[in-house]
Order: C-alpha cells, then structure tokens, then sequence
C-alpha cells in the first residue's frame, strides 16, 4: 500500500530519480512535487515558471507555491503547499503532524500549522489553520522529517489541547496509544514542558489510562464509570490464552472474581470476525468467567444500566460490595 505520501511500491519505483538526476528533480522528489517561488528560481527563469504555469503543466494553488503537475493534489502535496505558504519557520503540528507521523482516522481536511509567536506571515491558503507556541524546545521538533513537523508526542498534545471537544481530545490520545505512535511517559514529558497547556489535567489522566491499557475511548469511558462508581479497579488489555494457545487481550478484567467486561465499539459485518469474538468469549466461559459486553453507546448512554448488571456480576462472584 502506500508508502510515501500516498504513493505505492511501483509508484514510487518510477518517481525515484536516477543517478545522474539533476538537483530540482531530487528536490521535487524529497517535497512531493511541490516548490516555493524561491526554489523554483534557483533553477529556473522566471520566463520559464510562468510559461509552465500558463500552459496548464504546472498550478499555482497558492501566491509562490507551485504544484509541478496538473493532476489531483494528494494530502501529502497539500501539507508542502501549507508549510511553504507560511514561510520558513513554519512547520506541521497537532492532528496533521500526527497523520504524517501514521496517526490513522483521527482528525479532518485542516491543516495545522505551528509558528513562533512572534513570526510575522502573509494570507495563507483556505484550510490551513495557525497556532502559535512560545514554547518549542529542540526536542519537540523532529530532526529529519519533512515537511517540518513535531515529534509525535508534542503533535498528540497539540491535538488534544487544539481539539473541539473534551471528548474528541480524549480520542486523539487514546488512538495515538492504541495505534502505537506514543507509548509509556512520553506525553507527560511533553506537559511538563508546556506551563500554559489547556486541558492539561485532562491530557494527563487520559495519557495514563491510556498506557495502562485502556486504549479505546469507549474504554476510558467505563473505567471512569467504575472509578465514580467505587468499583473495584480492573485491569485493562489483559493477556490471555485461548484454546489454541494464542494470546487474546481482554477489553476489562476484574481478576480477583473473574468477572470479564467486553465494550463493542461497533457491530461487526464480518461473520468470520464476528465469529471470532464469540469463540473468545466461550472459552473464556469454558474457564469459568463471567462475561458481560456492553455496546459503547450504553457505556455513554446509559451507565446506571451497565452499573446494575456489573455490581450484580461482582456481587455474584464474591464481591463483598
């Protein structure tokens, strides 16, 4: 599948320039088809830029940015256009730096971008959203990526504190561990250098959930549930085997009364997945747990539903209550 800025295997087998290719076309090679006026002139007249964007063989999606082909312009090309729109000390952070990081089905078609507070810049294309940071240590900038973009860590907190809604902050941090961009401490660290941080609190007690092994937001959802409920606390993203000696992770597991807690983010359209998911429940009622599943809308929806039949399950495990 892809590779690079979309682009697959045998793509980017033919766009790799050979040998003996010429500095612009490594260049146009590194930045996904895309120069800065300023680029473009050291190679070329200005006689020749406009000719190739009065012909139609180049666009010009915004003033000094050039596209050096006439077909569609792919996320990747839409993320060079947006950081050499905004000048040299621009660079791509929050959601969008997490998606060239792999950051998958998390965020929209803006794009962020992160400046210093006191850059100074021009009218920049439609989408493109500016932030700005008066703090930036070197070690949240990442040293070779292109475009220029923050390290994960930063551009997961970024997200979060950028993000609409308590809720969708709370699913960017959870996606990022759960597709393993960010792990361990690593946003922490980050926090502990941003002293204006909004949503900090927030950030903090979802990145740790999130460690521990509540991955799905769904998840983080029902452990809060249990927390103010006075539940016992349970463990997230158990390890198990099953009949066949794979390893299986458990949603929720209150160990001590074998009381297992499944949270179905959807429902599945593949018979063999679903099929899959039932057999893993079976053994585990083979070996004795109890098994509840709740869908994450009741999780959300209704909790005092998922409260009742959880207390009763513990209770009829040897909960004392």
């Amino acid at each position: 599948m892809g590779v690079r800025g979309g682009r697959s295997l045998a793509a980017l087998g033919r766009a790799l320039p050979g040998d003996d290719a010429d500095e612009l076309s490594w260049l146009l090679f590194h930045q996904e088809d895309v120069l800065s006026l300023g680029q473009a002139l050291r190679h070329l007249s200005r006689k020749a830029i406009r000719h190739r964007v009065a012909t139609g063989r180049w666009r010009q999606p915004h003033r000094g940015v050039f596209v050096t082909h006439n077909g569609p312009v792919s996320a990747a090309q839409l993320r060079w256009i947006a950081v050499l729109a905004a000048g040299p000390d621009a660079l791509l952070g929050g959601v969008t730096a997490a998606q060239a990081h792999g950051l998958r089905r998390v965020g929209g078609r803006a794009i962020h971008l992160l400046l210093p507070a006191t850059c100074r810049r021009g009218p920049l294309p439609p989408g493109v959203l500016v932030h700005r940071t008066t703090s930036l240590p070197d070690e949240d900038v990442h040293a070779v990526g292109q475009p220029r973009r923050t390290m994960p860590a930063r551009s997961i907190v970024d997200a979060a504190q950028w993000a609409a809604t308590d809720d969708e902050a709370r699913g960017i941090v959870a996606a990022a561990f759960q597709q393993r961009l960010v792990g361990g401490d690593e946003l922490h660290q980050v926090v502990a250098r941003l002293p204006r941080l909004r949503r900090r609190r927030l950030i903090l007690s979802t990145a740790t959930d999130a460690a521990g092994g509540a991955h799905a937001l769904s998840e983080l959802d029902f452990l809060r549930l249990v927390r103010r409920a006075g539940l016992p606390e349970p463990t997230r993203q158990q390890v198990r085997h099953d009949s066949t000696g794979r390893r299986r992770y458990l949603d929720v597991y209150f160990a001590q009364w074998g009381v297992h807690v499944e949270i179905d983010g959807s429902y599945h359209l593949d018979p063999r997945q679903a099929w899959a998911d039932m057999r893993r429940q079976n053994d585990l009622w083979v070996e004795g747990d109890r098994v509840l599943r709740f869908p994450a809308w009741v999780v959300r929806t209704h909790p005092e539903e998922v409260l009742t039949q959880l207390r009763a399950a513990l209770r009829a495990a040897g909960w004392p209550g």
